[in-house]
């Protein structure tokens, strides 16, 4: 047994690293949760245990599995991106620019894997393991047509072809003790990432000559680089259990990468080529009674002082989660709410603006959350959760890049489908 259980969490990591595209922003560039039933209710998942899934919510929660678990599934992304650059009103008037209108990034359909184990190895020490992936943003304008060919015929900037891509994908194995209530664990992380940015930009020549073009990117970067997660909670033994959560920075470098695609704006990147993923910290609280189960977390993702982001004038968020359960014999609904307000805002710095919202336009805030479970016997039962995200128009000035442009302005809103298949040894 020991051998197939090591064999099919070896087909669900390659499968990941295969199948894993394109992610996009939720809370900041993290989703706002990883596995069905924690998405199903809102993100929630620091005090409530929802079995090997909780490897990366909450380590220390894995010790509500009874024997050995293991679940897979993944998430189905459809995120609806369109960013319109505004023209300056006086460059329309003059005929040097026609009135822009929408274009539509082709990002808009992703599939996000994850795979997670946990066994109790004792009556107090469990151990687990897991990958997810667990973030991303980016943008496609490149089928829109040529940026050279709208600009020179129709006056459009066509989005710059603007094409960025970026990846995060963790692997962690949690080891947690359990006594008289309390539990705590840790669970070391390797996260895997990688960042592609490019795009195409008019070159001014003159007054009276048509612009050169210039294509901009340095091709894929990747990275590997440590970090880890602890975790604790309390179960008051009436329904009341108490959790907190920490994840480290862990900071990544993708060569050539922001440097090369900032470089022709005149911006210097005081962190250079590091996107450190943020550390956070978070707390929360369940309450079952009956078969209703409700539950509240808080966490803060601090933006604002992690590598890359900080140059990019991201600001800490403060996420709100909010799930409901309602169980019964072998099935399960739950719904939830997120609420964050978004990590991206209007800087002092025009080309920073232009970046933020037509390259990472990390931008929703609202995400509302169903979803259930139904189990066909004891051993085994399928997770489904469905998640909007409501439409977030974000408009930031770009004026002083002396383009022709006076803003940009983002439609951000997003729809998944969550299934996940579980199996109990």
């Amino acid at each position: 047994m020991k051998k197939g259980k090591l064999n099919l969490l070896g087909t669900g990591i390659a499968l990941s690293l295969v199948t894993s595209t394109l992610l996009h922003a939720t809370n900041g560039d993290h989703l706002i949760s990883v596995g069905a039933k924690a998405r199903g209710m809102g993100g929630v998942g620091i005090a409530m245990s929802h079995g090997a899934e909780s490897t990366l919510n909450n380590p220390a929660l894995i010790t509500a599995v009874e024997s050995t678990e293991i679940s897979f599934g993944g998430t189905v992304f459809m995120p609806d991106i369109k960013t319109q650059l505004n023209a300056n009103p006086q460059a329309v008037a003059g005929g040097m620019m026609a009135p822009q209108g929408k274009m539509t990034s082709d990002a808009d359909l992703n599939m996000i894997p994850e795979v997670s184990l946990a066994h109790k190895v004792t009556e107090n020490f469990y151990i687990g393991i897991g990958m997810w992936g667990t973030a991303g943003m980016g943008t496609d304008y490149s089928q829109n047509g040529s940026v050279k060919d709208t600009l020179m015929t129709t006056g459009q900037f066509n989005n710059f072809d603007m094409v960025t891509n970026l990846q995060l994908m963790q692997f962690a194995v949690p080891l947690a003790y359990k006594a008289n209530g309390f539990s705590i664990a840790i669970a070391p992380i390797l996260q895997y990432g990688n960042l592609d940015i490019n795009y195409v930009l008019p070159v001014p020549t003159g007054p009276t000559t048509p612009p050169n073009f210039m294509s901009v990117g340095a091709g894929l970067s990747q990275d590997f680089a440590f970090g880890f997660s602890a975790g604790a909670t309390y179960d008051f033994s009436n329904g009341l259990v108490l959790g907190a959560v920490y994840k480290s920075k862990i900071d990544m470098e993708y060569t050539n990468q922001l440097s090369t695609a900032t470089a022709p704006f005149g911006i210097v990147l005081p962190d250079g080529d590091h996107l450190e993923q943020p550390d956070e910290i978070g707390v929360g609280i369940a309450y079952t009674m009956d078969q209703h189960t409700f539950a509240f977390d808080y966490k803060k993702i601090r933006w604002s002082s992690a590598k890359g982001y900080k140059d990019f004038g991201w600001e800490d968020q403060n996420v709100y989660a909010f799930g409901y359960e309602y169980a019964q014999d072998n099935w399960a609904l739950r719904a939830g709410y997120n609420y964050a307000s978004s990590a991206v805002v209007e800087t002092l710095n025009p080309a920073i603006n232009m970046f933020n919202l037509l390259g990472f336009p990390a931008t929703e805030e609202q995400h509302y959350t169903i979803g259930g479970t139904y189990a066909f016997n004891e051993q085994f039962s399928l997770d489904l959760a469905y998640v909007y995200a409501a439409e977030n128009t974000e408009t930031f000035d770009v004026s002083a890049l002396q383009m022709g442009l006076d803003s940009v302005t983002t439609d951000h809103s997003e729809n998944s489908l969550s299934f996940q298949l579980t199996y109990k040894f």
